[in-house]
């Protein structure tokens, strides 16, 4: 019966390995088109561009289910409130000590120095300051959908989280009455996960697409004079996780960091061919639960994390401020850096997930700083998709790790599984993408076969 049972889940689980070689393939691939057809590779954007718009097209419907479900099941509503303070109050501290990090690698590397602006490159600058002043008051205002059901069909991670955890609280006050909503919504995440592991198959041809427009349009020329500030870049992305947060996680938790960044190195891949962080956002979802992390703690880190948890945008914005305001020959003083970065900690937080945002912050930053920098943003433009891989590495280890951490400090984590799961010993079904193993939201949630997989594999 055993034999019987785990046969088609490793050939399952084989299938999808192939898929992950393609999109490595993909990528390199790209890599040739971009240096070898410039021309060609450029008009190959739309087939990345497609790709990661399939993604985003599910992670509205995902996370309403996963908060839906996280929330309304859990008889406590204080038990919430702690675990999104806490989360909070966790991802200020670590937006200001990557913001402090970018900050001291930037002023050691002063790597902007040697760079002449063209005028082309200026008036790409003053294109990205376009359009990218939001006062807080205009964010907060955006919090809230117009009606309860754009916020799916805006695509707004911050709305559908509002509208999710108001139907959560409100299923919780219902008690018993709520339970079959709960069920129907569990069966619609089930539908939802099995459509992304359909869309997941579309990843190589958007990995070679994205690639290709990139290398095609940046060419090595521009490669080679930004090189400085990409390798610092990377460097300090690298420092944060395996330094900061590494300790954190094996001080708090007792994890080791390349045990967990193992564990999800499918994601990653997705991430560096995409570019985008949030094209990965639904299944680190459900492989934080399918790790051992209650619903709740997932349903509420998780996607509050993508909005105000972007320490790899933070790392970005104050190394890319410097480097402007070097490259423009007017470098900025201790105390402009300070305010400069006060701003950006609180102009980031709209800036979640989305590839090239990051620029628009950043010049955005400058426009009301000192806006005779903003032209300068144009020398980043080139380089910017580079630096965007490392940013959404980064941001998303950096969820990965306060997913675990909260989960830790609130006691909603299953410790002998996380310990099970990162030994390879209980394998994440890549198939369905939800956990048949995890104790279901709502009694009789289960069904038969996911009762009897149970038995079988734990």
């Amino acid at each position: 019966m055993h034999q019987h049972e785990e046969d088609p889940v490793a050939a399952r689980r084989d299938r999808t390995h192939y898929l992950y070689l393609a999109v490595i393939g993909a990528v390199l691939l790209g890599i040739a088109v971009g240096f070898l057809a410039p021309g060609v590779a450029v008009e190959l954007k739309p087939l990345g561009t497609g790709f990661v718009n399939l993604i985003k097209m599910m992670i509205s419907p995902i996370i309403f289910c996963t908060i839906v479900l996280g929330v309304g099941s859990v008889r406590k509503a204080a038990k919430v409130g702690a675990v999104g303070g806490l989360a909070l109050g966790y991802f200020l501290v670590m937006s200001t000590v990557a913001l402090a990090i970018g900050l001291l690698v930037g002023n050691l590397l002063e790597p902007g120095s040697g760079l002449h602006l063209t005028q082309e490159i200026a008036e790409a600058g003053a294109k990205q300051a376009e359009g990218a002043s939001e006062s807080t008051t205009d964010f907060l205002l955006g919090i809230i959908p117009t009606t309860l059901v754009s916020a799916f069909t805006g695509g707004e991670v911050l709305q559908t989280l509002l509208v999710a955890l108001l139907a959560g609280f409100a299923l919780q006050a219902m008690g018993s009455a709520g339970e079959p909503v709960l069920r129907g919504i569990g069966h619609i995440q089930r539908l939802v996960f099995r459509i992304l592991g359909m869309i997941m198959w579309a990843a190589p041809v958007g990995a070679f697409g994205a690639i290709a427009a990139v290398v095609g349009a940046t060419g090595a020329a521009a490669l080679k004079s930004l090189a400085v500030i990409m390798i610092g870049f990377y460097l300090t992305c690298g420092l944060f996780v395996f330094v900061v947060l590494g300790a954190l996680l094996r001080l708090v938790a007792g994890i080791n960091i390349w045990s967990l960044l193992k564990y999800l190195g499918r994601e990653f891949l997705l991430i560096l061919s995409t570019s985008s962080s949030e094209s990965a956002l639904p299944r680190l979802i459900a492989k934080m639960e399918h790790l051992g992390v209650s619903k709740p703690v997932v349903g509420i880190t998780v996607p509050t994390g993508y909005s105000f948890n972007l320490d790899g945008t933070a790392i970005y914005l104050t190394m890319a401020s410097l480097f402007t305001a070097e490259a423009m020959g007017d470098p900025l003083s201790l105390g402009e850096q300070i305010s400069l970065l006060v701003f950006m900690i609180i102009a980031s937080k709209g800036a979640a997930g989305v590839t090239g945002a990051g620029l628009a912050t950043l010049a955005g930053g400058l426009q009301s700083h000192r806006p005779e920098l903003v032209d300068g943003v144009g020398l980043i433009v080139g380089i910017d998709r580079f630096m965007s891989e490392a940013r959404a590495l980064t941001n998303f280890a950096g969820n990965a790790v306060a997913t675990v951490l909260v989960g830790t400090w609130t006691k909603e984590i299953d410790k002998e599984r996380v310990a099970e799961v990162l030994a390879g010993r209980v394998p994440f079904d890549e198939q369905t993408l939800v956990d048949d193993h995890a104790p279901a939201a709502v009694p009789d949630q289960r069904s038969e076969e996911g009762e009897e997989k149970a038995r079988a594999g734990v």
